[in-house]
């Protein structure tokens, strides 16, 4: 949950009633990244394990590294092969007992007083790598890899990969089928707008889509920058079939500030 449900608990009969009783392709994510990033040290019962018809599907991550030391993903970092392996072994693990078949594969941050410029090179050769060698793990488990441009101007200014355009390129070099772009239509908003034009074109590498007004990355239908209402039909139009992740931060109950959802629901004849 993370974004969502953050003010109480919501029972697993509002989480059923708020996704999968209704055919629409919004889903509502349920696990803080920290369950699936900040692993136990040994597989048990899940606390979720009657909730399977809820979990299954959702986006799992990475290995996250040490918080701590300012860490967020280790993907694209020089020198941490190793643990990025390690960390990918156990979000298989996590996956494959949750039936989930997305698995982001974060970049991580530039590190602490060095000039992004002056490492591209080194971090974009890592990422690469370390991109190759999940895509062949992940292929065996039928599990898509995704990557996931996140914004250096508002949400972290020392994050690796930042563009649709350098995920693209980075991708293309990777050059595997089960490699995928992940569609935050906040950041790419921030970065680079032109959202139309970049999902018309990318939009055979996109592999999961996540939503967030923007700038406040509150409701879609909060005052913003983007008109959701277009953006999801242009995803239907060019025949999108996966889920559409919320990670938004709700202004207030996260209940109440469905009413974007509900609306979704009603012009599509889904009351």
């Amino acid at each position: 949950m993370g974004f969502l449900f953050c003010e109480r608990y919501i029972s697993i009969k509002v989480y059923h009633d708020l996704s999968l009783s209704h055919k629409s392709f919004f889903y509502i994510r349920l696990l803080r990244a920290s369950y699936l990033t900040q692993f136990s040290s040994k597989m048990q019962p899940f606390l979720y394990e009657n909730m399977s018809f809820l979990i299954r599907r959702l986006l799992a991550f990475s290995f996250l590294g040490i918080l701590a030391r300012g860490e967020l993903g280790l993907g694209a970092v020089v020198g941490q092969q190793d643990e990025f392996r390690s960390g990918l072994d156990l979000a298989v693990k996590y996956a494959k007992a949750l039936d989930c078949k997305r698995i982001h594969l974060m970049a991580g941050r530039v590190p602490a007083g060095q000039d992004k410029a002056s490492v591209t090179k080194k971090m974009e050769c890592t990422f690469i790598e370390n991109l190759k060698y999940a895509a062949d793990i992940l292929s065996k488990e039928g599990i898509l890899g995704l990557v996931e441009p996140i914004n250096n101007r508002i949400t972290d200014p020392n994050y690796f990969l930042n563009t649709p355009h350098q995920a693209v390129q980075i991708l293309q070099k990777v050059d595997r089928p089960n490699m995928k772009l992940q569609l935050d239509v906040f950041h790419w908003q921030i970065m680079d707008g032109n959202l139309t034009q970049n999902i018309n074109t990318y939009f055979p590498l996109i592999g999961h889509v996540q939503i967030a007004q923007v700038p406040g990355r509150n409701e879609p239908d909060s005052p913003g920058e983007v008109n959701y209402s277009y953006i999801f039909n242009l995803l239907e139009e060019l025949g999108y079939q996966g889920y559409i992740g919320c990670e938004y931060a709700p202004k207030g109950n996260t209940v109440d500030g469905l009413g974007w959802l509900k609306t979704y629901w009603n012009s599509r004849g889904q009351p």
